[in-house]
């Protein structure tokens, strides 16, 4: 993403939506569906930056749980969202990230998928203000360039003229499958049945938010992955794309 990401503040408005003067592609799915990965990938083959908007509320998170802010508190919450200073800048060499995230000056991108961060990035990314503060900032970063964003919201709410639009998809088991994997190969040691546990859990948080409920755009294409290897998802997305070179 580089400069053109960088010292990106949630103050003013929100911008109106428009279509980009540039190609934008929209990447959604519930927890664990591969929309960040496919999104990176498809980022990498179309050489467009790729921002990971999950990130950003792992940031919001994150500086939650580090500044003692209770988690349940939304007025708190949405004036951390709109006062902290956070910048999105490409990945470090051979990280494991899609991008890095700073807050306030410091690069906090190793600690975004601590336990306690993970447990309670649902909560804090439900409440409306940070919500608002955060699509704020992705639009802006939208505006500045052809990309790949990836998220719950972006096809609905984010960037609603998006020139691509796809939604991925999987069983709660497939999902639970993935996640449960990726988690082992980090070292973090937690049953199956749990993971699939806390995937319920975010789903209903997800979808049953008033703010931009976690559902597919209307004009989305709607990918089903189970049974698919990335591959085969990305050979898909990447026609989908050239249709709309």
């Amino acid at each position: 993403m580089g400069d053109s990401a960088a010292g990106l503040e949630a103050r003013a408005s929100l911008p109106k939506v428009g279509r980009p003067a540039h190609r934008v592609i929209a990447v959604d799915g519930s927890a664990a569906s591969g929309k960040s990965t496919i999104g990176r990938r498809l980022a990498e083959k179309l050489g467009y930056p790729f921002l990971d908007t999950g990130l950003m509320y792992r940031a919001v998170t994150l500086a939650s749980r580090e500044r003692g802010v209770d988690t349940n508190d939304d007025t708190a919450l949405t004036r951390l969202a709109e006062f902290i200073r956070m910048e999105v800048g490409p990945a470090a060499p051979h990280s494991g990230e899609t991008c890095s995230i700073s807050i306030d000056g410091k690069d906090v991108t190793s600690q975004l998928r601590r336990p306690d961060v993970e447990d309670a990035v649902s909560l804090v990314s439900r409440v409306p203000g940070v919500r608002e503060a955060l699509v704020r900032q992705q639009r802006e970063i939208a505006g500045r360039q052809a990309m790949v964003m990836a998220g719950r919201d972006i096809g609905t709410v984010v960037l609603p003229d998006a020139d691509l639009k796809v939604y991925l998809d999987a069983s709660i088991g497939e999902r639970a499958r993935r996640r449960h994997a990726e988690f082992s190969n980090r070292g973090r040691t937690v049953t199956e049945l749990i993971v699939l546990e806390d995937l319920r859990r975010r789903d209903q948080i997800d979808s049953e938010r008033p703010i931009s409920p976690l559902r597919a755009a209307d004009d989305a294409i709607v990918i089903e992955t189970d049974g698919l290897s990335q591959d085969e998802v990305l050979t898909r997305v990447i026609q989908l794309a050239d249709g709309v070179r």
